[in-house]
Protein backbone atom coordinates (compact mmCIF):
# COMPACT_ATOMS: atom_id res chain seq x y z
CA UNK A 1 0.00 0.00 0.00
CA UNK A 2 1.48 3.37 -0.99
CA UNK A 3 1.75 6.41 1.27
CA UNK A 4 -1.37 8.08 -0.08
CA UNK A 5 -3.45 4.97 0.36
CA UNK A 6 -2.20 4.49 3.92
CA UNK A 7 -3.03 8.07 4.74
CA UNK A 8 -6.52 7.66 3.31
CA UNK A 9 -7.03 4.49 5.33
CA UNK A 10 -5.91 6.27 8.49
CA UNK A 11 -8.39 9.08 7.90
CA UNK A 12 -11.22 6.60 7.22
CA UNK A 13 -10.35 4.66 10.40
CA UNK A 14 -10.44 7.85 12.40
CA UNK A 15 -13.77 8.89 10.96
CA UNK A 16 -15.21 5.50 11.87
CA UNK A 17 -13.67 5.71 15.35
CA UNK A 18 -14.77 9.30 16.02
CA UNK A 19 -18.04 8.30 17.67
CA UNK A 20 -16.25 6.18 20.28
CA UNK A 21 -13.10 8.29 20.69
CA UNK A 22 -14.71 11.75 20.66
CA UNK A 23 -12.08 13.13 18.28
CA UNK A 24 -12.86 16.46 16.65
CA UNK A 25 -12.27 17.22 12.98
CA UNK A 26 -9.18 19.22 13.96
CA UNK A 27 -7.79 16.25 15.90
CA UNK A 28 -8.50 13.93 12.98
CA UNK A 29 -6.48 16.19 10.68
CA UNK A 30 -3.65 16.31 13.23
CA UNK A 31 -3.49 12.53 13.51
CA UNK A 32 -3.76 12.04 9.75
CA UNK A 33 -0.88 14.45 9.18
CA UNK A 34 1.34 12.51 11.60
CA UNK A 35 0.47 9.02 10.32
CA UNK A 36 3.23 8.83 7.66
CA UNK A 37 6.00 9.02 10.30
CA UNK A 38 5.11 5.49 11.44
CA UNK A 39 5.10 4.01 7.93
CA UNK A 40 8.59 2.58 8.19
CA UNK A 41 7.93 1.17 11.66
CA UNK A 42 4.74 -0.56 10.57
CA UNK A 43 6.32 -1.95 7.41
CA UNK A 44 9.19 -3.38 9.47
CA UNK A 45 6.72 -4.83 11.98
CA UNK A 46 4.93 -6.72 9.22
CA UNK A 47 8.15 -7.91 7.58
CA UNK A 48 9.97 -9.11 10.71
CA UNK A 49 7.03 -10.74 12.48
CA UNK A 50 5.16 -11.96 9.40
CA UNK A 51 1.89 -10.42 10.57
CA UNK A 52 -1.22 -10.92 8.46
CA UNK A 53 -2.93 -8.13 6.59
CA UNK A 54 -5.78 -8.30 9.12
CA UNK A 55 -3.40 -7.95 12.07
CA UNK A 56 -1.71 -4.99 10.41
CA UNK A 57 -5.06 -3.37 9.63
CA UNK A 58 -6.02 -3.56 13.31
CA UNK A 59 -2.66 -2.21 14.47
CA UNK A 60 -2.78 0.64 11.97
CA UNK A 61 -6.26 1.57 13.19
CA UNK A 62 -5.01 1.66 16.79
CA UNK A 63 -2.05 3.83 15.82
CA UNK A 64 -4.39 6.10 13.87
CA UNK A 65 -6.39 7.00 16.99
CA UNK A 66 -3.47 9.01 18.38
CA UNK A 67 -1.16 11.65 16.97
CA UNK A 68 1.52 10.63 19.49
CA UNK A 69 1.92 6.85 19.30
CA UNK A 70 5.31 6.12 17.78
CA UNK A 71 8.99 6.33 18.59
CA UNK A 72 8.85 9.82 20.08
CA UNK A 73 8.22 13.38 18.95
CA UNK A 74 10.75 13.74 16.11
CA UNK A 75 11.00 17.49 16.68
CA UNK A 76 12.65 17.07 20.09
CA UNK A 77 13.77 13.44 20.37
CA UNK A 78 17.54 12.93 20.25
CA UNK A 79 18.42 9.23 20.36
CA UNK A 80 21.92 8.46 21.70
CA UNK A 81 22.52 5.91 18.92
CA UNK A 82 21.06 5.11 15.51
CA UNK A 83 19.74 1.74 14.33
CA UNK A 84 22.69 1.59 11.92
CA UNK A 85 25.16 2.12 14.77
CA UNK A 86 23.35 -0.57 16.75
CA UNK A 87 23.63 -3.06 13.89
CA UNK A 88 27.32 -2.27 13.40
CA UNK A 89 28.05 -2.63 17.13
CA UNK A 90 26.33 -6.02 17.32
CA UNK A 91 28.05 -7.25 14.16
CA UNK A 92 31.47 -6.22 15.48
CA UNK A 93 30.78 -8.02 18.76
CA UNK A 94 29.44 -11.06 16.87
CA UNK A 95 26.12 -10.80 18.73
CA UNK A 96 23.04 -12.40 17.20
CA UNK A 97 19.57 -12.29 18.70
CA UNK A 98 18.26 -15.16 16.60
CA UNK A 99 17.07 -18.09 18.73
CA UNK A 100 15.40 -20.84 16.69
CA UNK A 101 14.76 -23.01 19.77
CA UNK A 102 12.73 -20.27 21.49
CA UNK A 103 11.00 -19.46 18.22
CA UNK A 104 9.79 -23.06 18.00
CA UNK A 105 8.53 -23.13 21.59
CA UNK A 106 6.81 -19.75 21.40
CA UNK A 107 5.59 -19.98 17.81
CA UNK A 108 6.80 -16.44 17.23
CA UNK A 109 10.06 -14.63 16.57
CA UNK A 110 11.98 -12.82 19.32
CA UNK A 111 10.02 -14.28 22.22
CA UNK A 112 11.37 -16.36 25.11
CA UNK A 113 9.63 -19.00 27.25
CA UNK A 114 8.53 -18.19 30.80
CA UNK A 115 9.10 -21.06 33.25
CA UNK A 116 10.30 -21.87 36.76
CA UNK A 117 14.03 -22.39 36.22
CA UNK A 118 14.35 -24.32 39.50
CA UNK A 119 12.19 -27.21 38.34
CA UNK A 120 11.23 -26.78 34.70
CA UNK A 121 12.77 -26.65 31.24
CA UNK A 122 11.94 -24.11 28.51
CA UNK A 123 9.79 -26.74 26.81
CA UNK A 124 7.54 -26.81 29.90
CA UNK A 125 6.53 -23.17 29.46
CA UNK A 126 2.85 -22.32 29.07
CA UNK A 127 3.56 -18.71 28.13
CA UNK A 128 6.23 -16.56 26.48
CA UNK A 129 7.31 -12.93 26.68
CA UNK A 130 8.72 -10.57 24.05
CA UNK A 131 12.49 -10.34 24.29
CA UNK A 132 12.45 -6.63 23.44
CA UNK A 133 10.04 -3.73 23.93
CA UNK A 134 7.45 -3.34 21.17
CA UNK A 135 7.90 -3.51 18.20
CA UNK A 136 10.13 -6.34 19.51
CA UNK A 137 12.73 -5.87 16.79
CA UNK A 138 16.48 -5.63 17.50
CA UNK A 139 17.95 -2.17 16.79
CA UNK A 140 14.49 -0.58 16.52
CA UNK A 141 13.46 2.19 18.94
CA UNK A 142 10.69 1.34 21.43
CA UNK A 143 7.18 2.59 20.74
CA UNK A 144 6.13 5.13 23.38
CA UNK A 145 3.31 7.64 23.94
CA UNK A 146 0.86 4.76 23.97
CA UNK A 147 -1.96 4.25 26.47
CA UNK A 148 -2.30 0.95 28.35
CA UNK A 149 -5.56 0.25 26.53
CA UNK A 150 -3.94 0.72 23.11
CA UNK A 151 -0.98 -1.42 24.15
CA UNK A 152 -3.32 -4.25 25.17
CA UNK A 153 -5.17 -3.99 21.86
CA UNK A 154 -1.94 -4.02 19.84
CA UNK A 155 -0.82 -7.17 21.68
CA UNK A 156 -4.20 -8.75 20.95
CA UNK A 157 -3.91 -7.85 17.26
CA UNK A 158 -0.61 -9.75 17.20
CA UNK A 159 -2.19 -12.83 18.76
CA UNK A 160 -0.61 -12.00 22.10
CA UNK A 161 -1.71 -10.17 25.25
CA UNK A 162 -0.48 -7.64 27.80
CA UNK A 163 1.65 -9.38 30.44
CA UNK A 164 0.44 -9.90 34.00
CA UNK A 165 2.71 -8.41 36.67
CA UNK A 166 4.16 -11.74 37.81
CA UNK A 167 5.01 -12.71 34.22
CA UNK A 168 6.92 -9.48 33.56
CA UNK A 169 8.72 -9.97 36.87
CA UNK A 170 9.57 -13.57 35.99
CA UNK A 171 10.97 -12.49 32.65
CA UNK A 172 13.18 -9.96 34.42
CA UNK A 173 14.32 -12.26 37.24
CA UNK A 174 14.94 -15.20 34.92
CA UNK A 175 12.43 -17.52 36.58
CA UNK A 176 8.64 -17.48 36.64
CA UNK A 177 7.08 -17.83 40.08
CA UNK A 178 3.50 -18.84 40.82
CA UNK A 179 1.09 -15.87 40.92
CA UNK A 180 1.25 -14.33 44.41
CA UNK A 181 -1.62 -11.86 44.18
CA UNK A 182 -3.37 -11.62 47.55
CA UNK A 183 -6.74 -10.64 46.12
CA UNK A 184 -8.31 -10.52 49.60
CA UNK A 185 -6.29 -7.33 50.24
CA UNK A 186 -8.12 -5.57 47.39
CA UNK A 187 -11.63 -6.87 48.01
CA UNK A 188 -14.16 -4.11 48.67
CA UNK A 189 -11.56 -1.34 48.25
CA UNK A 190 -11.05 1.40 45.68
CA UNK A 191 -8.70 0.69 42.80
CA UNK A 192 -5.93 2.75 44.39
CA UNK A 193 -6.35 1.35 47.89
CA UNK A 194 -6.58 -2.24 46.63
CA UNK A 195 -3.55 -1.93 44.39
CA UNK A 196 -1.49 -0.25 47.09
CA UNK A 197 -2.38 -2.90 49.68
CA UNK A 198 -1.41 -5.70 47.32
CA UNK A 199 1.84 -4.08 46.18
CA UNK A 200 2.96 -3.34 49.74
CA UNK A 201 2.50 -6.96 50.78
CA UNK A 202 4.26 -8.21 47.65
CA UNK A 203 7.22 -5.83 48.03
CA UNK A 204 7.74 -6.76 51.68
CA UNK A 205 7.87 -10.42 50.68
CA UNK A 206 10.36 -9.99 47.85
CA UNK A 207 12.63 -7.17 49.07
CA UNK A 208 15.11 -9.52 50.72
CA UNK A 209 15.88 -11.28 47.43
CA UNK A 210 15.85 -8.27 45.09
CA UNK A 211 17.70 -8.61 41.81
CA UNK A 212 18.01 -6.95 38.43
CA UNK A 213 17.83 -8.61 35.04
CA UNK A 214 21.64 -8.65 34.81
CA UNK A 215 22.45 -9.65 38.40
CA UNK A 216 21.97 -9.20 42.17
CA UNK A 217 23.03 -5.52 42.40
CA UNK A 218 22.26 -2.32 40.48
CA UNK A 219 25.02 -1.48 38.00
CA UNK A 220 25.54 1.51 35.76
CA UNK A 221 26.46 1.16 32.10
CA UNK A 222 24.88 -2.27 31.62
CA UNK A 223 21.52 -1.16 30.21
CA UNK A 224 20.07 1.78 28.29
CA UNK A 225 20.12 4.08 31.31
CA UNK A 226 22.78 6.63 30.29
CA UNK A 227 20.69 8.89 28.06
CA UNK A 228 19.25 12.24 29.24
CA UNK A 229 16.03 14.20 29.34
CA UNK A 230 15.45 16.92 26.80
CA UNK A 231 16.59 20.24 28.37
CA UNK A 232 13.55 21.86 29.94
CA UNK A 233 11.42 18.70 29.87
CA UNK A 234 8.78 19.22 32.54
CA UNK A 235 8.00 15.56 33.05
CA UNK A 236 5.47 14.74 30.38
CA UNK A 237 4.99 17.37 27.69
CA UNK A 238 4.81 16.18 24.07
CA UNK A 239 6.39 19.34 22.71
CA UNK A 240 9.20 19.48 25.27
CA UNK A 241 10.11 15.90 26.17
CA UNK A 242 12.01 13.75 23.72
CA UNK A 243 11.89 9.96 23.81
CA UNK A 244 15.66 9.71 23.96
CA UNK A 245 15.86 5.92 23.98
CA UNK A 246 18.53 3.59 22.65
CA UNK A 247 17.81 1.06 19.90
CA UNK A 248 16.54 -2.26 21.28
CA UNK A 249 19.35 -4.66 22.11
CA UNK A 250 22.06 -1.98 21.91
CA UNK A 251 23.38 -3.28 25.24
CA UNK A 252 23.86 -7.05 24.80
CA UNK A 253 24.67 -7.56 28.50
CA UNK A 254 21.32 -6.06 29.53
CA UNK A 255 19.32 -9.26 29.75
CA UNK A 256 17.93 -11.78 32.18
CA UNK A 257 19.07 -15.39 32.34
CA UNK A 258 15.96 -16.31 30.36
CA UNK A 259 16.92 -13.91 27.55
CA UNK A 260 14.68 -10.87 28.07
CA UNK A 261 16.41 -7.64 27.03
CA UNK A 262 16.05 -3.96 28.00
CA UNK A 263 13.61 -4.77 30.77
CA UNK A 264 15.80 -2.48 32.87
CA UNK A 265 16.35 0.86 31.14
CA UNK A 266 15.29 2.26 27.77
CA UNK A 267 11.49 2.58 28.24
CA UNK A 268 9.31 1.88 31.25
CA UNK A 269 6.55 -0.58 30.37
CA UNK A 270 2.81 -1.03 30.74
CA UNK A 271 1.53 -4.29 32.16
CA UNK A 272 -1.57 -5.66 33.84
CA UNK A 273 -2.00 -5.81 37.62
CA UNK A 274 -5.07 -7.97 38.37
CA UNK A 275 -7.08 -7.13 41.48
CA UNK A 276 -9.04 -10.40 41.31
CA UNK A 277 -8.63 -13.71 39.50
CA UNK A 278 -11.04 -12.78 36.70
CA UNK A 279 -8.67 -9.99 35.62
CA UNK A 280 -5.62 -12.17 34.95
CA UNK A 281 -4.44 -11.91 31.38
CA UNK A 282 -2.59 -15.20 31.81
CA UNK A 283 -5.92 -16.91 32.49
CA UNK A 284 -7.70 -15.49 29.49
CA UNK A 285 -9.15 -12.22 30.80
CA UNK A 286 -9.72 -9.46 28.26
CA UNK A 287 -11.25 -7.01 30.74
CA UNK A 288 -7.95 -6.95 32.68
CA UNK A 289 -7.10 -5.20 35.95
CA UNK A 290 -5.32 -1.92 36.65
CA UNK A 291 -2.26 -0.30 35.18
CA UNK A 292 1.24 -0.66 36.49
CA UNK A 293 4.31 0.94 34.93
CA UNK A 294 7.20 -1.48 35.31
CA UNK A 295 10.96 -1.10 35.11
CA UNK A 296 13.34 1.81 34.84
CA UNK A 297 13.97 4.07 31.86
CA UNK A 298 16.66 5.86 29.93
CA UNK A 299 17.95 8.34 32.57
CA UNK A 300 18.54 6.02 35.53
CA UNK A 301 22.34 6.21 35.51
CA UNK A 302 21.93 9.98 36.00
CA UNK A 303 18.80 10.04 38.16
CA UNK A 304 17.41 6.94 39.86
CA UNK A 305 13.84 8.14 40.11
CA UNK A 306 12.49 5.09 41.97
CA UNK A 307 13.23 1.43 42.68
CA UNK A 308 13.57 -0.82 39.66
CA UNK A 309 14.50 -4.31 40.87
CA UNK A 310 12.77 -7.09 39.01
CA UNK A 311 9.92 -8.04 41.33
CA UNK A 312 9.33 -4.52 42.71
CA UNK A 313 5.77 -3.31 42.14
CA UNK A 314 5.32 0.40 41.57
CA UNK A 315 2.89 2.80 43.25
CA UNK A 316 -0.46 3.51 41.60
CA UNK A 317 1.05 6.27 39.45
CA UNK A 318 -1.53 7.73 37.04
CA UNK A 319 -3.50 4.59 37.85
CA UNK A 320 -6.63 3.52 35.98
CA UNK A 321 -8.13 0.30 34.74
CA UNK A 322 -6.00 -0.98 31.88
CA UNK A 323 -8.87 -0.79 29.40
CA UNK A 324 -9.98 2.75 30.32
CA UNK A 325 -9.85 5.18 27.41
CA UNK A 326 -7.97 7.62 29.63
CA UNK A 327 -5.16 5.31 30.71
CA UNK A 328 -1.75 6.95 30.95
CA UNK A 329 0.79 7.72 28.21
CA UNK A 330 4.13 9.53 28.22
CA UNK A 331 7.46 9.97 26.45
CA UNK A 332 9.33 7.16 28.22
CA UNK A 333 6.52 4.60 28.57
CA UNK A 334 6.19 1.66 26.20
CA UNK A 335 5.23 -2.01 26.51
CA UNK A 336 6.02 -5.59 25.57
CA UNK A 337 3.61 -8.47 25.07
CA UNK A 338 3.17 -11.98 26.44
CA UNK A 339 1.62 -14.98 24.74
CA UNK A 340 -0.23 -18.00 26.12
CA UNK A 341 0.85 -21.32 24.60
CA UNK A 342 -1.87 -23.63 25.94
Amino acid sequence: MNRGARLACAVIALLIARQSTGLTDAQIKQVAASSPRNEGLLAELKRVHGLSDESMRRIEEIFATSSRIGQGNPAVTRHPATPQECAAKLEAAKVSYEDPASDRICGARYMTPLYDASRQKPEDATSCIDRFEFPNIPCSYPVVWIKARAAALVCEAEGKRLCDAHEWEGGCAGSLEEPDYDFALAKGKSLMSGAESMRSAHNRKDAATKSWSYGPAYRKGICGTSSAKTPGCNGGNWAGCGSNTFPAGYFPACHSSSGVYDINGNAAEHMNLPLDETQMSSRGSRTLGVTEMKGSWFIFDRYKAHEDWCRWRAPFWHGTKVMDDGSHENYHLGFRCCKSLR
